[in-house]
């Protein structure tokens, strides 16, 4: 159905997929705690990141590693890969394909959290990979999950283009600071997640893990019978 004849329930959709999407950003702050934090200095889903510590790891860095962010990278890839090919068929906002999709980011943040609570706290790091691997698929399938929904300037899982197209439209560069609040709000909210991953390590590694994984399928309740703006290709 065209926006136009949607109406106050269009507007309403878009508002609950930028929230839901926002919840997201937040445990993705968290899930990049843990990886960077607990599992050997790897972010699982800002890639950029990666990239950066495996470019000086491979210049000679001292103690960078290079394991972790190589797999992570893959993985990530593989993770949206994998979203891509299910969410192709499907037009662009909430489907089932989308549910479907974050249903199963969460399930797989909740059998990580699983192993985290048997596991020892010394991971070997063949249990660590093994995480960090996993983590990074969810991530890479909810960053694809999220692209597909398109909520202007809030992927989840980068904010370097957030905080230049917030600097470069404010009012002080001459624009009209369009979308500055939410804008903002992603920024903080990624700040915030990680805070909040950062301090739930202190508890136990699996925590942080878990509550990305309660937010993940929070988000997939409740955009599922709320969130639907167009009937499935």
């Amino acid at each position: 159905m065209p926006r136009s004849f949607l109406g106050p329930l269009g507007r309403d959709h878009d508002r609950l997929h930028l929230v839901l999407m926002l919840a997201l950003t937040f445990s993705t702050g968290i899930a990049d705690a843990v990886g960077y934090l607990g599992l050997d200095r790897v972010f699982t889903g800002n890639m950029t990141g990666n990239v950066v510590i495996l470019g000086m790891a491979l210049a000679g860095g001292d103690d960078l590693p290079v394991a972790g962010p190589l797999l992570a990278l893959g993985t990530f890839m593989a993770g949206a890969v994998v979203a891509g090919v299910v969410l192709r068929p499907a037009p662009v906002g909430w489907t089932s394909r989308t549910t479907g999709m974050l249903v199963t980011v969460g399930l797989v943040l909740a059998a990580i959290a699983v192993v985290l609570v048997v596991s020892d706290d010394d991971l070997p790091h063949g249990v660590q990979l093994t995480v960090t691997g996993l983590l990074a698929f969810a991530m890479g399938t909810q960053a694809a999950t999220a692209r597909h929904l398109a909520v202007k300037d809030v992927t989840t899982v980068v904010v370097t283009s957030t905080i230049t197209g917030l600097a470069a439209d404010s009012r002080l560069a001459g624009g009209h600071g369009d979308n500055a609040a939410r804008r903002i709000l992603a920024i903080a909210l990624i700040c915030a997640g990680a805070a909040a991953g950062a301090l739930l390590l202190q508890a136990h590694l699996a925590w942080g893990v878990a509550v990305s994984a309660v937010l993940t399928l929070a988000v997939a309740a409740l955009g599922h019978p709320f969130g639907h703006t167009s009937e499935e290709a």
